[in-house]
């Protein structure tokens, strides 16, 4: 077993763990392997381990990657911020969408999408914290932007992502990830049509198990798989 797969064994560990003490499945919670910044040779041994849904930061560097993997089956997912300028880029080559924070940004989704000719899944990513140099609605707004999104027809909307801050104690990052819990579950209660609250897209290699236990569905880990970032 090579270094990567010992890894990404032992962040499944940490899964089953977490999961084990909050009564959950560990097979609810997906990995997001994030590859920002790591080269399609490190990436390939992930891939070998198992890792299905890879995450990208930047469209440029995902498209360059995505081209010299066109017979891997994995699923890409966008988690950085996107501007409109790069929506469509976006919207030809990922599967999911973390980062959605406004209703412009979910309209330009939406209207490339069925230029596309397909249905883009879609989170909505929340400022849970509210930290100002930080992207994400606010935890306030969030409900009147899943209502309005959820009337474009080209998108589906599947639950909620966030960054809480960062912690050198990964236990403060918990009421964090509670509250998007409880976030999810008020819009949940809505019934709003075209909207699906099953992901909560939270969690990184330090404060994963605060995320699973909280209720993550997907954990977004870079360094714990790929090392520090070169």
């Amino acid at each position: 077993m090579n270094e990567t797969a010992r890894r990404i064994d032992s962040i499944r560990d940490r899964i089953r763990q977490a999961a084990a003490r909050s009564g959950r499945n560990p097979g609810e919670i997906a990995i997001v392997a994030v590859t920002k910044t790591v080269t399609v040779d490190r990436i390939l041994p992930a891939i070998n381990a198992g890792i299905r849904l890879l995450g990208e930061n930047y469209i440029q560097e995902a498209m360059e990657k995505i081209g010299s993997l066109p017979d891997q089956l994995v699923a890409w997912h966008f988690i950085g911020h996107l501007q409109s300028k790069k929506v469509k880029y976006a919207v030809r080559h990922f599967d999911l969408i973390h980062s959605v924070d406004s209703l412009k940004l979910a309209r330009e989704i939406d209207k490339e999408a069925a230029k596309a000719g397909k249905v883009q899944r879609i989170l909505i990513q929340v400022n849970i914290a509210e930290e100002a140099t930080k992207s994400g609605i606010s935890a306030d707004d969030t409900l009147e932007l899943v209502r309005e999104a959820g009337r474009c027809e080209h998108l589906q909307i599947e639950g909620l992502m966030t960054m809480p801050p960062f912690f050198d104690d990964p236990a403060r990052a918990r009421p964090f990830f509670r509250a998007l819990s409880e976030l999810k579950d008020r819009v949940q209660a809505a019934g709003i049509p075209n909207v699906i609250m099953k992901e909560l897209s939270m969690g990184m290699t330090g404060d994963l198990e605060a995320a699973v236990e909280e209720g993550a569905t997907m954990v977004r880990i870079g360094t714990a798989i790929f090392g520090e970032r070169l």
